[in-house]
């Protein structure tokens, strides 16, 4: 009864097919072989003939007994999700409107082609009844509904069934599908009302690595599929021969290599991507030219249809498309850029020499690495714009020296590019100032000292709080390797995440904001909070800060996420609950991390750069809250460490300042850039 009072029509409609099959016979019989057939399906013919009642008549019945089973459970799905996310009244106006404009529009699309496509021409003699065309028209509306990710997942995978079933099926259900689908897409926000969910984020890197790894495999199965079950699609028919063999070949064993490679950001794998997609499309535009002029010298007749490559060349540029849109989330090199070092040496030297606590960034695949005083350390950097962004602190046991940021400006110099080290501390300071280079204050690092923690006094009754209302509401702290987890757990923390990345206004940030796929390092650990139903309310993870000879001493935040209807105070309670984990394991602080671009004081000596960091804060801090997440950090009453830019003159500057924009934003495009300079 709660499922009949949530979906009713959903309910209702399923019990009208299944009386109307029994009615008519069609549950046994084809209903496409009964003499009335005519009178009640739609379809061009029947309009021509001025049934126009058909619509009404041919929605409740199914072709033949078999098509029963996918539309009686292509209704529940569709219709019944829905009607769970729009309410009874906007699903009934939703289906039948979408259920008229994919009747009626499929109608005058094969009307206006027929006389230029044998195509449209057969299909437009066809006839057809059922529902599903006000099916995909709800569901689509309900998309809207939807949160990050599932909201472009879902998306996408109805604009490319409705695409691929239309180019390589072409029959008379999947044009009112696809017309049904491109109608209602653009008015699902308006269509969902007070249902819908604000979003002006756009997808993760991972989201869009994953996107680029399906696309190519559904690019492999549609070629197998249509080489071996060939159709007739609006653009050409699907035949078997030698070169369209050749071609399933070459794009299956193009997926097997470089699928792993996309799903994981890999660089070279996104450039062969491109380049297979580049040259299909190519060739089919050679082979257009080749076309027009045979039609030119031998007339209408030596061309009897589009050849099958335009087919899939359509597809092919749907998904470069989508490559190039992503673009900024295959930066993963094939194998970690090296410059004489690599990151297991990287590993290997942070945990002989010790680091600072952003030092294990300085691990993560996209940086590349200096060797720096005579091997025995490293500096790890990254190129945009033409400047190098050394990440934090040298990694050497010279580190207080001059030596290890002079080999890195000469290094610099013989590859043409602008020095500069962000996010360091006081003794690269030191070593810099000896140069004659200069530095400004660009955050604070917040860290906590754990020897002796006690959470008591009204200064620390927030982080009481949160432990005493979590103990009611029955969610415990766990501290995990987070790739050891279930699979269940897992896919929760990524959906936490994905959604807080998707509902951002910018594209997701980078550079020192690492996300999970850092957090999957068996070197860091994850907080998690999970209730008795294993439910995970937020999450936390944290990078370890080495003191030399592989002694751990701290740990830093990393990743701060929480569910959205979650456990209120879930952060506040991630974060004390780890202090005492890691204070009972004998670590001496843990570092909250400086939010970049936020800080409490600007002290420096270039008012310049203050200005144009106050500027591009200033402009975030409504999409990523950086200031507001400094703020936040103060009622666990830290002691503050100055971060530094460190650079050679002020000349330098305006380049630094675009490289670190770029090193924070990667994916950001023209579009973006009004969100930051506005008033």
């Amino acid at each position: 009864m709660r499922v009949v009072r949530r979906v009713p029509f959903t309910i209702t409609f399923l019990a009208i097919l299944v009386v109307a099959g029994l009615a008519t016979g069609s549950l046994w019989t084809a209903v496409e072989d009964r003499s009335w057939f005519a009178d009640v399906a739609f379809g061009l013919p029947s309009f021509e003939d001025g049934h126009w009642w058909t619509p009404v008549t041919g929605v409740a019945l199914a072709l033949t007994p078999v098509y029963y089973v996918p539309v009686l459970l292509s209704f529940a799905l569709f219709v019944g999700v829905a009607e769970t996310r729009l309410g009874t009244k906007r699903t009934i106006a939703t289906f039948a409107g979408g259920h008229l404009v994919g009747v009626f529009g499929a109608a005058a699309v094969l009307f206006a082609l027929r006389a230029v496509s044998s195509w449209a021409d057969a299909v437009g003699a066809v006839r057809d009844v059922g529902p599903s065309a006000g099916a995909f028209a709800a569901l689509t509306a309900a998309t809207a509904t939807l949160r990050s990710p599932w909201r472009l997942r879902l998306r996408i995978a109805l604009v490319a069934y409705s695409g691929i079933a239309l180019l390589y099926g072409g029959t008379l259900a999947d044009v009112e599908h696809a017309v049904a689908v491109a109608v209602v897409l653009p008015l699902s926000a308006w269509i969902a009302g007070p249902y819908r969910v604000t979003s002006r984020g756009r997808p993760s890197r991972r989201e869009w690595r994953l996107l680029a790894a399906a696309g190519l495999l559904v690019v492999a199965a549609v070629r197998i599929v249509t080489w071996f079950f060939p159709a007739d699609g609006p653009l050409g028919p699907t035949g078997t021969d030698s070169s369209s063999l050749a071609e399933v070949v070459v794009v299956t064993v193009l997926a097997l290599l470089v699928v792993r490679g996309l799903s994981r950001g890999r660089r070279v794998a996104w450039w062969a991507a491109v380049v297979v997609a580049s040259v299909d499309i190519l060739l089919t535009v050679l082979t257009g030219i080749v076309l027009v002029v045979v039609y030119s010298v031998a007339g209408a007749e030596a061309i009897s249809d589009v050849p099958l490559v335009v087919s899939d060349s359509v597809f092919w540029l749907g998904y470069l498309v989508l490559l190039l849109a992503g673009r900024g989330a295959f930066q993963v090199p094939w194998r970690p850029r090296t410059d004489g070092s690599d990151r297991d040496r990287a590993v290997e030297l942070l945990r002989r020499n010790g680091g600072g606590t952003l030092s294990w960034m300085t691990t993560w695949p996209e940086n590349r690495y200096l060797p720096v005083a005579d091997d025995t350390g490293y500096i790890a950097y990254r190129r945009h714009a033409g400047v190098a962004i050394a990440l934090g602190d040298p990694v050497s046991t010279r580190a207080e020296g001059d030596d290890p940021i002079a080999e890195f400006a000469e290094h610099c110099d013989r590859a043409g590019l602008v020095p500069c080290l962000f996010s360091a501390t006081t003794p690269s300071v030191l070593g810099a100032d000896r140069l004659g280079w200069r530095h400004v204050r660009i955050a604070e690092d917040t860290l906590i000292d754990l020897p002796g923690l006690e959470f008591r006094g009204r200064h620390w009754q927030q982080a009481r709080t949160a432990l005493h209302r979590a103990a009611r509401e029955g969610v415990s702290f766990r501290l995990v390797h987070l790739a050891d987890e279930p699979r269940a757990i897992l896919q929760q923390v990524r959906a936490i995440s994905e959604e807080w990345v998707g509902d951002k206004g910018l594209p997701e940030m980078g550079f020192t904001l690492g996300g999970v796929d850092e957090a999957l390092d068996r070197h860091v650990r994850a907080g998690l909070a999970v209730d008795d139903h294993d439910r995970v309310h937020g999450v936390t993870s944290w990078m370890p800060v080495y003191a030399g000879e592989g002694r751990i001493e701290g740990w830093t935040l990393d990743v701060m996420r929480r569910r959205t209807g979650g456990f209120t105070r879930v952060v506040e309670f991630l974060i004390v609950s780890a202090c005492q984990a890691f204070r009972d394991e004998g670590a001496r602080y843990l570092s909250l991390s400086g939010a970049p671009l936020a800080r409490a004081d600007a002290a420096g000596d270039t008012r310049a750069l203050d200005a144009l960091l106050d500027k591009l804060g200033a402009a975030l801090e409504p999409y990523y809250g950086f200031r507001s997440l400094h703020a936040f950090k103060a009622k666990f009453r830290p002691r503050y460490a100055p971060m530094y830019l460190i650079y050679r003159d002020e000349g330098d500057l305006p380049r630094i300042g675009l490289a670190i924009a770029r090193a924070y934003l990667p994916e950001a495009t023209l579009r973006d850039l009004p969100r930051l300079v506005r008033p």
